[in-house]
């Protein structure tokens, strides 16, 4: 195919960029990541969560995961920041009976002292003292989060070298965060595992919507880069990089 006609198609994906909820379905079949991760996080949620329990689901996308646990409507409540996910879970949660409230992508969470018997967070952001605040005494944060080096070939294949957007997520750092709170540590993983594009509109398409990993991409600016992507994956096969993945549970005294 020729650069113009691999150009137009790359511009299309990068045109249809646009994701509400944490819903990847526009690329499936396209590439794979998370398929061999050592833990299950639903499975690691439902060892601890019990139907009594007050729990709250922090950065909730548009309530996905959250639903797929069938926790008790009543005794849940969930926050999202993002304005199309908020519209979504408005429309989704709130009719359920989903203690739903918008986050201002702040610190301070919009909930009373000690609101929670647990609180879990899948990808979202989260400061310990503000988790403790949250927490009974005795309560339980389960948390999946993506760490420092998540993408970074992919990254450096489109962009170059690139200054890392989290640079304080790493298990150790985590660990050191909660601890410092006072919470005993429950469990805690770390790891690296393969992610690979089998096509690179849908790596376009993937770059723009994880737009903090890839600041400043577009086709127009990595043209060059996109088309070298094209020959290695011809060559190879796919395109692979690796995600980096943290687990944390732990416990307020």
């Amino acid at each position: 195919m020729e650069r113009n006609e691999w150009l137009r198609l790359w511009k299309a994906e990068e045109n249809a960029a646009h994701i509400h909820g944490w819903d990847f379905s526009h690329i499936h079949g396209r590439y794979t990541e998370e398929t061999d991760l050592p833990w299950s996080y639903r499975d690691v949620v439902l060892q601890y969560l019990r139907p009594e329990m007050q729990l709250l689901d922090v950065d909730t996308g548009g309530g996905e995961f959250l639903l797929s646990l069938g926790h008790p409507p009543a005794r849940t409540a969930a926050t999202e920041a993002y304005p199309p996910n908020v519209r979504l879970c408005r429309e989704r949660l709130l009719p359920l009976g989903v203690g739903f409230r918008e986050g201002d992508g702040g610190g301070r969470l919009p909930f009373a002292d000690a609101a929670f018997d647990c609180i879990i967070n899948r990808h979202g952001d989260f400061q310990a003292q503000e988790t403790g605040r949250l927490l009974k005494p005795g309560g339980l944060f389960i948390t999946e989060q993506v760490g420092a080096q998540n993408d970074r070939e992919l990254v450096e294949l489109l962009l170059g070298p690139t200054p890392l957007p989290y640079p304080g997520l790493t298990l150790a750092a985590v660990c050191r965060q909660f601890r410092e709170a006072g919470f005993t540590i429950l469990q805690a993983q770390e790891c690296f595992r393969p992610i690979r594009f089998f096509d690179v509109g849908a790596l376009v398409w993937f770059a723009r919507v994880i737009e903090w990993e890839f600041p400043g991409f577009s086709v127009d600016a990595c043209a060059g880069r996109l088309l070298a992507a094209q020959q290695m994956l011809e060559r190879d096969g796919c395109i692979e990089g690796r995600i980096h993945r943290i687990l944390l549970a732990a416990a307020k005294p």
